[in-house]
This record gives structure tokens, sequence and C-alpha cells, in this order.
């Protein structure tokens, strides 16, 4: 049945699954039966408890094991749909309110003259009524150039928006916005202008959060006038107190293209080193139970007050509070179990935030974690040296092993690369990390500001560094796409691998081997389709138009857009990396070109066995050969070109309508090709328009 010191690692996968089925099945019913199976199942165990011994209830451990799964699979179901605000009666988007009190609910992100933030909606107003509301939107406002507002956590203000759904990826492989504000519990957005604000001149947000981030502001305007750097002060700002800086492309490619890139959040190694720190300088607290309670009440106080500094931002209070739980474990404790510890931190985190599941961080930092507890040691044991300095670094180069060991599916599947040098790179920053970490809290310091330079030169030092290793050949293995059945192989079968190696289990071993020979059939099956993939992607922008025709592993892109722009890098780069492409060519509408399989001529596109009419302004000067049959008709540029012209003229079955055309041009196309009988494809606010043309 249930072992005592492995009792929250047992509840919590259940409770883990609750969340995770009925996040995407969240409807009120299922609330009401949650609500009954949880109150049937614990008035069965009350029952159950009351006459142990009269029905000697311990022969039935199995069954009332299966109950408590149930009630904890149940419960994180319930606690998923409750904190689920889409699903409340007083949801602000059901009231359709033309004015909306709000509050901001987070730290504002502004780039330009756009600022945007999470606002949490306290009141609506419709006709003179007043009604009391729930739920946050993501708010985007364009600020007045010539009067800009200042916007702060907590800042209260009326607003008139239209306020629409989140839209979901249209292009193949583009970044899942929508998803990742549902993970935030976000289902709608609004665009305004300043002038539709009107503030009450009140700060509503909660003062502990408040104080956190004027005190972090203050932090960061201190850094602000001690580092001459941009580049090193965004650095500082982002490393030492968790601050969104704008760091450079080039410094972000160089920490994600060696595996450092978790030196750039605060998170768990961060708080790690303070806690090192503080355990070192209090240890001669270490004498007896009351002076080690002492101690614990120093470290976790100060270790909270870093967590403040830094803004209490997500990953540092999720780094905080586990290791609060394993020190207060360990000081209260004769022995504790570090799984127990683990599961109890992260069943907390998502007793008060179920969706936090979804969060990338949580599972890296959680994983990691794992990773070292189970992997590190056995890594470690592999080696033995009585040299000090060389079993020093064999323990950071085991704990560097385990860590990107047990992430390693997880990270491809999310960032579809692989550094190659990491554990060059990881023992390379680890020490430049420590004296940045000590150096920049120091300089904080009145007193000590004069080291200022000194900190300075450490970040840019290691910034170098790390850019001079990534650009080695062959630093990391980018392009790795892997689809979810094949993560979940890859997985499967590592963490098989681990357990048979540790365990001497032959026939986990072979189980494992099996589940990677099925993987590696996945990927051999995936790279055959790239291979042979003949196809003609027509995206979805908002602008602007693009089309990739694609011939194996070679692409023509035909576009106004430049690889610089970011519609380019949002919408198109994506699809294509996915692909793997290894080589593309990139033109426009403004000539004719002939490039392999692909012509453009005459306002005509040749592809194969496909063909496109591209029906533009140029149209007009240019005749059009009677009886002649396309496979599309491209309406661009918002052409005012007759199209009862080419009905009689030529014949064609779809008609592709893309974003360069205004909003009510492309209405008065769409019902022209419907009122005929055509297939049509608009290429705005809706998927991306797929050919797949035959060998």
């Amino acid at each position: 049945m249930f072992k005592t010191e492995y009792i929250f690692v047992r509840i919590l996968f259940p409770f883990i699954l609750g969340i995770c089925i009925f996040y995407f099945f969240p409807a009120l019913a299922y609330i009401k039966w949650l609500t009954l199976i949880l109150s049937v199942i614990l008035l069965s165990i009350l029952f159950l408890n009351v006459t142990y011994k009269r029905f000697n209830v311990y022969r039935y451990k199995g069954a009332v094991g299966i109950l408590i799964y149930i009630l904890f699979f149940s419960l994180g179901g319930l606690f998923c749909l409750l904190n689920n605000e889409s699903l409340n009666q007083n949801y602000f988007a059901k009231a359709g309110c033309d004015y909306l009190k709000v509050w901001v609910n987070n730290e504002p992100q502004q780039n330009s003259n756009i600022v945007r933030f999470k606002a949490k909606v306290v009141t609506g107003y419709n006709k003179n009524k007043q009604m009391s509301l729930s739920g946050q939107m993501l708010l985007t406002v364009k600020l007045d150039s010539l009067k800009p507002i200042k916007l702060k956590y907590g800042d209260e203000m009326m607003i008139s928006v239209k306020y629409t759904e989140v839209e979901p990826p249209y292009n193949p492989a583009e970044f899942d916005f929508k998803a990742w504000l549902r993970s935030q519990n976000i289902y709608h957005q609004g665009f305004i202008n300043q002038d539709h604000i009107v503030s009450t001149k009140n700060n509503i947000g909660n003062r502990v959060i408040k104080t956190a981030l004027n005190i972090r502001e203050k932090q960061v305007a201190k850094y602000r006038t001690l580092i001459k750097s941009d580049e090193a002060f965004a650095m500082a700002s982002t490393l030492i107190l968790g601050y969104r800086a704008n760091l450079s492309k080039e410094t972000l490619s160089a920490y994600s293209n060696t595996g450092t890139i978790h030196a750039l959040s605060v998170s768990g190694a961060h708080v790690a080193i303070i806690y090192v720190v503080l355990d070192f300088m209090f240890f001669f607290l270490n004498k007896n139970r009351a002076l080690r309670i002492i101690k614990l009440l120093i470290v976790c106080t100060l270790i909270w007050g870093y967590a403040l500094l830094t803004g209490l931002s997500p990953s540092v209070v999720r780094s905080a509070i586990m290791i609060s739980i394993l020190i207060t474990a360990k000081v209260l404790s004769k022995k504790t179990n570090s799984y127990n510890v683990l599961a109890f931190s992260a069943f907390c985190q998502l007793l008060y935030n179920p969706i936090l599941i979804w969060d990338v961080g949580f599972q890296l930092s959680y994983l990691t974690v794992f990773g070292l507890i189970y992997l590190q040691p056995k890594i470690y044991n592999l080696l033995y040296t009585e040299h000090h300095w060389i079993d020093k670094i064999w323990s950071f180069i085991s704990m560097s092993l385990a860590a990107q060991i047990i992430t390693f599916p997880l990270s491809i599947y999310y960032f579809h690369q692989f550094p190659l040098y990491f554990l060059f790179a990881n023992l390379f920053i680890t020490i430049p990390l420590i004296l940045m970490m000590y150096s920049g809290i120091v300089v904080l310091i009145p007193s000590f500001r004069f080291l200022a330079p000194v900190f300075e030169w450490i970040i840019n030092f290691t910034n170098a560094s790390l850019k001079w290793i990534a650009d080695l050949p062959y630093a990391s293995l980018s392009s790795i796409w892997i689809n979810l059945p094949e993560f979940s192989l890859l997985s499967l079968s590592l963490g098989l691998f681990i357990y048979a190696l540790t365990k001497f289990n032959k026939q986990l071993l072979f189980s494992s081997l099996l589940l990677f020979v099925c993987y590696q059939l996945l990927i051999v099956h995936d790279d055959l389709k790239i291979f042979n993939q003949r196809k003609i992607i027509f995206f979805s922008l908002r602008k602007n138009y693009a089309a990739a025709f694609i011939n194996g592993k070679e692409a023509v892109l035909v576009s106004d857009l430049n690889i610089e722009d970011k519609n380019y890098a949002f919408s198109i780069q994506p699809a294509l990396a996915q692909l793997q492409l290894n080589k593309i060519s990139i033109i426009d509408f403004k000539k004719d070109t002939v490039l392999g399989q692909f012509v453009f001529k005459n306002n005509q596109i040749a592809f194969f066995q496909y063909k496109i009419l591209l029906i533009d302004e140029n149209l007009n000067n240019k005749k059009i050969n009677g009886d002649a049959t396309f496979s599309s008709i491209w309406l661009n540029g918002n052409t005012k070109f007759n199209l009862a012209k080419i009905d009689t003229a030529i014949k064609y079955r779809t008609a592709i309508i893309d974003a360069t055309n205004k909003d009510y041009k492309i209405q008065i196309l769409k019902k022209f090709m419907e009122n005929n009988d055509i297939d049509v494809q608009v290429l705005k606010k809706n998927k991306a328009y797929l050919v797949q043309l035959t060998q």
C-alpha cells in the first residue's frame, strides 16, 4: 500500500494526471461530478477508518490504495477546473460590458511606444449598470508619444476596449501563443490607445509583490548607474535580479548553443549558490538542535529576502520553496527522503496553481532536481579518486551530466537543439557564475560599489568566452524536431535504460532498447518523408504574402518579407526549420524567375504539375490565353482586376486571397468565389493553405 516515506510521491502522480486530463476538458458539469465523487470517497475512507478493526480492513489494502488514488485524481481535476477563470459565472467575457475597471496584474513590459501587461478585471459597466466581474486579459496599450503614461503593478484604471479571443497559430510550427496564454489562465486580449484609459489613481496590487517590485526597480536603477555597458547591465539585471532586460540575440544564442541558458534565469542554481554561502557562514550554529533551528530561520529569511529582491519571480519562488522545504526537513527530522520532499514541494505549488504543470520552467526545474537526486550520485560513484581537486571537478561533471541526461528529451522537444560542448561550457561557467552572483549582490551595498568595474569585467569576459565556445565547429545540433509520440518513446526508453543499468536488469534493458528502436524507426520514417516531400505552403500573414514551394530539402520562398523581419521569424522560419530545408531561395513578384522546377513568368507560376495565375495590378497589361487551365488563382495587392474577365477566359479550381488585400476587398472576393461555387482560401486569420503534390 502506501509507504510513509513515499506518500507524496505516490499521490503526486494521480493528482497531476487529474490536472492534465481536466485541463483539456473544462466544463462546469465536471465540477459537480468531481465534488460528488470526492464526497463519497471521503465518507467511505472515514467509514473504513472507524470500522477498521471490525471489518478487518487491513485485508483490503489494495482496494483502499486504489480509492486513495481516485481521491487525488479527482482532487487534481477539481482544483484544475476551479482554477479555470473562464468557467466562472462572472467571467468578464460572458458579460459583454462596454467599460471595464481593471488593474495591472504583473510588471508591464514596454517596447518603444507599446506596453503590454496582464489586466485583472474587477468591475464591468453596461448601460449604467455595474457588475462584479472576474478574469484577466492580455492588454496592449499604444502610448501617446508626447505624453506617455507610466504604468506599474497594481495600478487601477477604467478602460474602453473591444477584447477578442486569443488567436490560435495559423502556420505550421508557429509558436502557439494561445496555448501559452491559456497556461497562464488568459483567454482574451485587447488592443487600445492610451486615450482609452482613465486612471483611478488607486493601486490595489498585492502589497508583498508591490514591495518586491519596488525594491527590484531601485536595484536595477543602481545597476544602470554603476555599469557602463548596455549588454553588461542587461546581463546583471537578468542574472541577479530576474529582471527582463533586452539581451542581444548574440548573447542569448551563445548561452543557448553552449547549454548554459539556465544561467540567464534566476533559478534553483542561483538560490543554491546563495544557500551554500549562507550555510558556510553560519556553520557555528550546527552544534545542537536549538542552534540549528535558529540557523534554519536565519537562512530561510535571507533566501526569501533574496527572492523579494528579485521581484518574487516564479522561478525564484519555486526554488526558494524547494530549498526551504529541504533544509527544514533536514533540520527537524533525523531522516529525510529527498524524493518525498521534492514531491511535497511540487504538490504544494500545484495545489496553489494547478496549471503550473504546463510551465516549461516548472517542468525542467523539477526534472533537473530529480536528476541530481537520483542520477548524479550514480554517475559520481563510477569514478573514485583520492585527489581533492580532481574529485571536485568530477563532482561538477557528474552534476552537469545528470542534469543534461535527465532533461535531454524535454529540451529537444521544446527547443529543438542540443549543445555538444555543454560539459566544457558548464565547467567553465561555474566559477564566473558564482563570482557574478556574489559580486552582483555586493556592489548593491553602497560601501562596495567600487567593485562595479570588476563585476562588469567578469560579465563581459564570461559572455565573450561563451561566444567563442558557441562559434567552435559543431557547437550544437540544431533543427531537431520530434513530435509527441517520438518524445514519449525517447523519454520512456531513456528512463528504462537508466533504471535497468542501476538495477542490472536485463529485461528492462532489452525493453528500453526495443523502445529506442521504435523511436528510431519513427525518426527514419520522418526523414524519408522529408527527403521525398513535395508541397506548397501558402502562409497566413497579417499584411504580407509568402508561399514556400518545397521539393525535398530545397525550397523557393516567394514573399515580400526579408529574413530580418519579425513576421518572417515568427510565422515562416519555424515551418522552414521544421521541414529541415538546407537550401532556401527567396524571391518576390518584381521579376520573372526560374529555379529548378519553379518557374515564375508572365504572372504565372508553375511548380511541377501545379499552376498558378497571379492576379495583381500587373495582370491588366497582359493577355490571358483562352481556354487556359490553372490549379488556382492567387489574388494579391488589393487588385482592382475584373474577375468576370477571367471567368470566361480560364479555368481554375481554387482561389487564394492573401493578406495584402484590404479586409473589405477580401470579403468582396470571397463572396464572389462562393457565389460561383469556387473553393476559396483566405490567408488572413485562417490556417495556412497546404498543397501536397504527388510524386
